[in-house]
């Protein structure tokens, strides 16, 4: 039996793509954000209340379903209740679990840590090519670096 009912869980799920936009993610990363949100609920009935009473308000707060919302609606709603524990509880645990996905890593580029492969500084760590080049000149601790001091 699941803890939420599907209209709870397509809500929550909704809630993460407009919390996290990436156009190009499909369903499967924030369906299991989502679950891992569940989880880390279910094991407090107090947080579980708050998400489940929090997945409610979120319906009542346009007068209809969060679901049918356009994002930038959805947007205004969300940013009006950041500060609410219910935002914050799920904030706290789809940060790290939306980004901790290996589907995300592969869609972002990221190749996984790399302290197992020796770090990155042997292995291309600037092969990004959406980022632009460092800039070193111009930079006070590089140009004058501290001196040593004698003890």
């Amino acid at each position: 039996m699941s803890v939420l009912a599907d209209h709870e869980r397509l809500t929550l799920v909704k809630m993460l793509r407009v919390m996290f936009p990436h156009d190009s993610f499909p369903d499967g990363p924030y369906e299991r954000t989502a679950q891992a949100v569940i989880d880390s609920a279910a094991a407090s009935p107090r947080t579980l209340a708050q998400l489940l009473q929090g997945l409610h308000d979120l319906d009542r707060l346009r007068g209809e379903p969060f679901v049918e919302l356009e994002f930038e609606v959805a947007l205004t709603v969300l940013r009006g209740i950041q500060d609410a524990p219910f935002f914050t509880s799920v904030l706290g645990t789809a940060s790290v679990k939306l980004y901790d996905d290996h589907e995300v890593w592969d869609l972002l580029g990221y190749e996984g840590p790399s302290f197992d492969k020796g770090g990155y500084i042997n292995r291309g760590f600037n092969d990004l090519d959406w980022l632009p080049e460092p800039r070193i000149e111009g930079i006070p601790m590089l140009e004058n670096p501290p001196q040593e001091v004698a003890l």
